[in-house]
């Protein structure tokens, strides 16, 4: 699985690559983590948990950072171990570009792999759960270094890539972050009675 996106930050570009070396900031912004340690400077332990469809599983593994060229980029890298259920593992290349003095584009490129009993339940829904982590992450990150979109538009006017979304855009965000389907968040194909309430698709048009 690959995918690239970007992150408008409001911090500068200094600051959001400090919180991208730093572990307290990676635990809470990461989904799912438990528990992350730096054990070397270039190296972190994990332990994560992650339910993809009807599959929840503990991984614990090592994080290692890479390529290093302060402020500017870096690659992340991790394998894990989630025993019966298999194994994870991948990467992302996070790259910085100053907007300004104190605003920062955070450009990413993440490529993962699963094995073992998850990689059984097929492909589409190991995609959409990545991205719908990869998205949690990164939406997280921007507000802890950079605030909530509230406090973005205050102070600058601009809002993070997920509050810039609008119409029928900000339904398709929804449902990349939150699996749902787009009758679900838009009102129709729902069996009488139900909407809003329980919603259940129907074959309806």
């Amino acid at each position: 699985m690959q995918m690239n996106d970007s992150q408008w930050i409001s911090a500068p570009k200094e600051k959001v690559w400090a919180a991208l070396n730093d572990p307290a900031t990676l635990k809470r912004c990461i989904p799912g983590c438990e528990s992350l340690e730096m054990t070397t400077p270039n190296d972190m332990t994990a332990t994560v948990v992650i339910r993809i469809g009807p599959v929840k599983a503990t991984f614990g593994g090592k994080v290692t950072l890479s390529d290093l060229d302060p402020p500017n980029s870096y690659r992340i890298s991790g394998e894990g171990s989630g025993g019966v259920a298999g194994f994870a593992k991948g990467g992302a290349t996070v790259r910085l570009e100053a907007d300004g003095p104190d605003a920062t584009i955070l450009h990413y490129d993440v490529d993962a792999q699963i094995g073992g009993k998850l990689a059984q339940l097929g492909g589409r829904l190991i995609d959409s759960t990545a991205k719908k982590l990869a998205g949690e992450f990164f939406t997280s990150f921007g507000e802890a270094v950079g605030g909530t979109d509230e406090t973005t538009v205050a102070q600058t006017g601009k809002k993070s890539w997920l509050g810039r979304l609008t119409g029928s855009a900000a339904i398709a965000g929804l449902m990349l972050l939150t699996g749902a389907h787009w009758c679900c968040l838009n009102g129709q194909h729902h069996a009488p009675g139900v909407f809003m309430d329980g919603a259940i698709c129907s074959s309806r048009s």
